[in-house]
């Protein structure tokens, strides 16, 4: 489960559930990538749910005939916006937002692209808070949006232009989280687009009158928000009531995680200093020494993130490296490394006494492996250039070999909305191609007796038992040890923890001992 690519694919902008035409990119662009470990980052997925958001301005309209709220709202019962009185657009969160939701339209990542838009912005906290949510939101719900706004829109969403598509989008994700339609009107239009306006203005408050309650849909992939083969998948591996539990967790904005750098404190030290900043703070679910922070704002930001004692990174990721268990004077492999999670956490568990080679087969990715390292001060981490598919290694050089995949990263779609809209059928199997290959190619690297960790984040068969199953055929000289314990679930010979379980990313590992 590599930590930061995402699909490379052009997202569908309709709400048909089908997945998006693929590109060009081919299946090695290394999807399950997560978003922030190792690296400063912000709050993945946001958390702020207002009934407005924006700032003050924002909410204060321009000089209009709804200069006051009764008057507002009295306006929108009655249908009396019109072309006249539509005010200008305005750049305000909403329209950082309806920006944020056109360029990942256009292919951009949302995990990526936001936060360094925002730390640019000149938005207060709580706004920034605000626009992450919307975006993320939005992008998570896109399809029950649609769906709701198809009966209101005279053309279809698929036709419209992607800044009037984005204005439409997020004004009904502000509806069905309890924003005033009033409210969610107003600034929404202030947001659009001149020329939109008057559309824009007239679907929204024909929605409005149509609820709350929300029409229903009968079918789970657009009441969940999902495409329907993802459903299916996730339904026929685990069950209806688990597959369900998991699409609503991935709904959901993901935990900000740190993981506590032991060479710089424990987890009690950081505790004691984040107290000094507000938030709330909680012991990791999975492992005891992450910890779970809220209401801190861009974690980047943070000192002790700055200075190295924490990182973010998802409880999962963390609980992969725990059971590759690298210990001090070791050489340890770091396939398809990038951004450089795993081997950071890798060489602080060591001490930063060994050998992490952070091997990608993205020569300009490495930079963020080398940020990573500098920002933490580990000197023990080697950043290479290498195809996990032709190793420039001698066999039998490594004490332990993480092979962290590229995947389909249906385990992380809270953090990456859009993919959901992007990853298709049949990048699964070309995917899962690739990953058997990889696992051969680090079977031979390992050294007799050494441990070798396959781990992805996704919950698709083809990528989890599939390639259990083909292991157990080909590579007879790994041999699987126990795997961990609950919340993790068996799988196969190795387990899975569903997004769900433990409130982290879905992840599956298969921990291998070598032998002659």
């Amino acid at each position: 489960m590599p930590e930061s690519d995402t699909p490379r694919s052009r997202p569908a902008s309709g709400s048909t559930g089908q997945p998006a035409k693929p590109s060009s990119g081919g299946a090695t662009s290394g999807f399950g990538k997560g978003s922030a470990s190792g690296l400063p980052g912000s709050s993945a997925g946001g958390s702020a749910r207002r009934s407005a958001g924006g700032t003050s301005s924002d909410r204060k309209p321009k000089r209009t005939k709804f200069a006051g709220q009764s008057r507002r709202e009295d306006s929108f019962k009655s249908g009396a916006v019109t072309d006249g009185n539509l005010p200008r657009r305005r750049m305000n969160s909403r329209s950082i937002a309806i920006d944020a939701l056109v360029r990942a339209d256009s292919g951009s990542f949302a995990n990526l692209d936001l936060p360094a838009r925002l730390r640019k912005s000149r938005l207060e906290q709580r706004d920034k808070d605000w626009v992450t949510d919307a975006v993320y939101g939005t992008l998570r719900r896109q399809r029950y949006l649609d769906n709701l706004l198809k009966p209101h829109s005279k053309r279809p969403l698929s036709e419209l232009d992607p800044p009037v598509r984005a204005a439409l989008r997020v004004g009904a994700y502000q509806f069905v989280n309890g924003t005033p339609p009033h409210a969610a009107v107003m600034e929404t239009v202030s947001a659009t687009q001149p020329s939109a306006q008057k559309y824009v203005n007239g679907v929204l408050r024909s929605l409005g009158r149509s609820g709350p309650p929300w029409p229903e849909s009968d079918d789970a992939g657009t009441e969940l928000s999902y495409p329907d083969w993802i459903v299916e998948e996730l339904t026929r591996n685990f069950g209806e009531q688990d597959a369900r539990a998991a699409l609503n967790a991935m709904n959901e904005p993901a935990a900000v995680t740190l993981r506590v750098n032991p060479m710089r404190g424990d987890a009690a030290a950081v505790i004691r200093e984040l107290e000094t900043r507000g938030g709330s703070i909680e012991r990791g679910t999975l492992l005891e020494e992450s910890l779970i922070i809220k209401g801190f704002g861009d974690i980047g930001a943070l000192r002790t993130v700055r200075d190295g004692r924490a990182s973010p990174q998802d409880q999962g990721s963390q609980a992969i490296v725990d059971l590759l268990a690298p210990q001090p004077g070791e050489r340890i492999l770091d396939i398809a490394s990038a951004p450089g999670g795993k081997s950071c956490g890798a060489a602080e568990r060591m001490g930063d006494d060994g050998l992490v080679v952070a091997a990608d087969v993205h020569p300009n990715r490495l930079r963020l492996v080398r940020e990573a390292a500098g920002r933490l001060q580990l000197d023990s981490i080697h950043a290479v250039a290498a195809s996990g598919l032709a190793m420039a290694f001698l066999p039998d050089t490594f004490d332990r070999v993480l092979l962290d995949a590229p995947c389909s990263g249906l385990g992380v779609l809270r953090r990456r909305p859009e993919a959901r809209w992007r990853v298709q059928p049949a990048q699964v199997e070309s995917l899962a191609e690739l990953q058997r290959s990889l696992l051969a190619a680090a079977a031979d690297v390992v050294k007799i007796g050494g441990r070798l960790v396959y781990s992805v984040c996704t919950m698709s068969r083809d990528e989890t038992l599939g390639v259990d199953e083909w292991a157990a055929s080909e590579l007879p000289q790994l041999v699987a040890i126990e795997p961990p314990g609950l919340p993790w679930r068996p799988f196969g010979r190795g387990a899975i923890i569903l997004p769900h379980d433990a409130a982290t990313d879905g992840m599956f590992v298969l921990v291998f001992e070598r032998r002659e």
